[in-house]
């Protein structure tokens, strides 16, 4: 089965000095630019996600701004899909599907941020459209979040998204392990 890395949003504005730092966002990247290197070597198909805030009153990922520019850590090559969004969901109003499609994949690698938000989202369009998915959980990062009151910590939003997409959307594994099982 042909297998593409999806990374999604993983942007300047996601990391300290950025807009909307994530707790872990270093670490996440780190592990997102071994995985890249992983592929690479492979030659193995590679498409960033990069998503340009639309809505009013947004404050990162501003076009025009250096936080909305991928982080170093897996800037594209000029060979590498590109692709930008505006929602949560990698496929929605833009051409991933057809993308895929033509290079006849059936397996997404998926890694980036937010866990909760974009990853998630990004993952369950996927696993609706028939694809198999893999969620690299070490190569993700997210932040706290508030309910009722309550603050509920970056690891644990990030521990819940992943337990999540783990029980139904997508096998959710370490860097690590997808390299070890790249074909090659």
């Amino acid at each position: 089965m042909n297998t593409a890395l999806l990374l999604i949003d993983i942007q300047k504005d996601y990391f300290p000095g950025g807009h909307m730092e994530l707790t872990g966002a270093n670490e996440a990247g780190e592990a997102a630019g071994r995985l890249l290197a992983g592929f690479r070597r492979l030659e193995l198909p590679v498409v960033h996600v990069q998503h340009i805030s639309t809505r009013q009153g947004a404050q990162f990922f501003l076009t025009g701004t250096d936080g909305v520019n991928f982080h170093e850590s897996v800037a594209p090559r000029a060979n590498e899909t590109v692709i930008q969004k505006n929602f949560p969901n990698s496929f929605r109003s833009t051409g991933l599907q057809d993308i895929l499609q033509k290079v006849g994949i059936g397996q997404i690698v998926i890694c980036g941020m937010m866990s909760h938000m974009c990853v998630s989202a990004t993952a369950k369009a996927a696993f609706d459209l028939g694809y198999q998915c893999i969620v690299a959980h070490d190569a993700c990062a997210t932040r706290s979040l508030g309910f009722d009151g309550a603050e509920i910590s970056a690891g644990y939003v990030h521990a819940v998204s992943m337990a999540a997409l783990g029980s139904l959307f997508a096998h959710v594994t370490k860097v690590d392990e997808v390299i070890n099982r790249l074909p090659g």
